[in-house]
């Protein structure tokens, strides 16, 4: 820091309730990454974000100060054959079974629209993209700059992580309120995830906001607040920012794991897959491809054609992936049987996500290995008829020690009853726009 030298002032200015100075802001996010603003200060003012919340512009003013610790990326100047690309993002809250990203990324692509997707990895009941993505063998997550801005003027399409110098403050800043109990925080969850996306360059953000069991967000009511709050960060930066608010009561699909998740997805890219995740990929590639400039496509034209498997097919081997390889399967499966005749009616994706997770499809800490054949699969969906004695879900696991466990957070789980229940006909529960 140079001029900003007492970082208790802001702390007690939050306490108290009142609004941060844009110098106070700045200070603290760039103090704290360089080390002169002590943990437990800013502990202390997460602590007072939390309870106290943000203005509109101090949240642009703390997203602004995090993006401007690293570095920003340009594709302004992408182009094939003479053309210059239109980029396109999207970003999802994370769920049980959430796939999305995977047959997305190539769709969107395959119509001529550079997808630079930034994904993470998993920490506890909710997936990682590149942990599904490392179970393809050869395939490799890390990019440099240059790697990716070649692979997006070539194919298209990239699925990758994030380096290091892009957005460094919230990598700091996350593992903190990770330890500090600050994480539920519209302003810093809604700071965090655009610092990153605004960061990345794109042009337009589509955003996947969910609610419910399986969610970070329980209501609908607050997955909105959050979808605004980050819209609002989108288009005051000059990204053209949506969002839909889509349902994660229940998990998505038919699987929640590694393997078997992109198993799914090749479902999905070769014209078939879960209604479900048919459903939300075309739902978000037109939001993606409406901001593009495309808004006349016909992203399911591009499922059954093969055009986007064959952007899938692009993607994976130019990060040196085995397109042709086999995907890991479990040493270890067990079913669980119904146990009555009728008809299914909740399946809680949170319980399915644990489960995934104890059986080793997930980690307890950043770093930690995970298993690419772990995972769940569940072989109706709600409203679905099931039969006495037959397999209701699958579990699968290289350690056959961790099925136990695995059973035990399943226990309540499922329910099953006489009658179908009145589902929502779509996943999707609304939409926000910036404009």
């Amino acid at each position: 820091m140079t001029d900003f030298l007492d970082p208790v002032a802001p702390i007690l200015v939050k306490k108290d309730g009142g609004e941060l100075s844009d110098e106070q802001i700045r200070g603290m996010v760039a103090g704290f990454t360089a080390g002169e603003v002590a943990p437990e200060q800013m502990s202390s003012l997460l602590m007072a974000i939390v309870v106290r919340g943000m203005t509109r512009r101090e949240v642009a003013t703390w997203t602004a100060a995090m993006i401007d610790s690293g570095i920003r990326m340009d594709f302004a100047d992408l182009t094939r054959h003479g053309r210059r690309l239109r980029t396109a993002d999207k970003h999802s809250t994370g769920g049980v079974g959430d796939k999305i990203t995977l047959p997305l990324t190539p769709l969107v692509a395959s119509f001529g629209v550079a997808v630079p997707q930034l994904s993470g990895r998993g920490l506890g009941h909710t997936g990682g993209t590149l942990d599904k993505l490392e179970s393809i063998p050869g395939w490799r997550a890390d990019l440099s700059g240059a790697q990716m801005h070649r692979q997006l003027a070539q194919v298209g399409a990239v699925i990758c992580a994030a380096t290091a110098d892009l957005a460094p403050a919230d990598r700091k800043l996350y593992a903190l309120r990770d330890v500090t109990g600050t994480v539920a925080s519209v302003p810093l969850i809604a700071s965090s995830i655009m610092s990153k996306k605004i960061a990345e360059g794109t042009e337009s953000l589509v955003l996947d906001v969910k609610a419910g069991s399986g969610a970070f967000m329980k209501t609908v009511d607050d997955a909105r607040d959050l979808a605004e709050t980050m819209v609002a960060l989108g288009t005051d930066a000059g990204v053209r920012t949506t969002a839909l608010l889509t349902d994660m009561s229940t998990p998505l699909g038919r699987t929640a794991g590694n393997a078997i998740e992109v198993a799914e997805s090749l479902e999905v890219l070769a014209g078939g897959g879960p209604r479900d995740v048919v459903e939300l990929t075309l739902a978000l590639a037109r939001e993606m491809l409406d901001a593009a400039g495309r808004p006349d496509a016909d992203p399911a034209e591009h499922l059954s054609n093969g055009l986007a498997m064959d952007s899938w097919r692009a993607m994976i081997a130019a990060q040196g992936g085995d397109v042709d390889a086999a995907l890991p399967s479990p040493k270890h499966t067990h079913d669980v049987v119904a146990d009555a005749d009728g008809v299914l009616t909740s399946l809680d994706a949170l319980a399915v996500g644990q489960a995934a997770w104890l059986l080793g499809a997930g980690r307890t800490r950043p770093g930690e290995a995970v298993s690419a054949t772990a995972g769940v699969e569940w072989h109706a969906s709600v409203g679905d008829p099931v039969v006495r004695g037959r397999p209701l879900l699958t579990l699968h696991t290289d350690d056959e020690a961790r099925i136990a466990t695995a059973l035990a957070a399943l226990e309540s789980a499922v329910g099953i009853n006489g009658r179908a229940p009145a589902t929502a006909s779509s996943r999707v529960l609304g939409r926000v726009d910036g404009r």
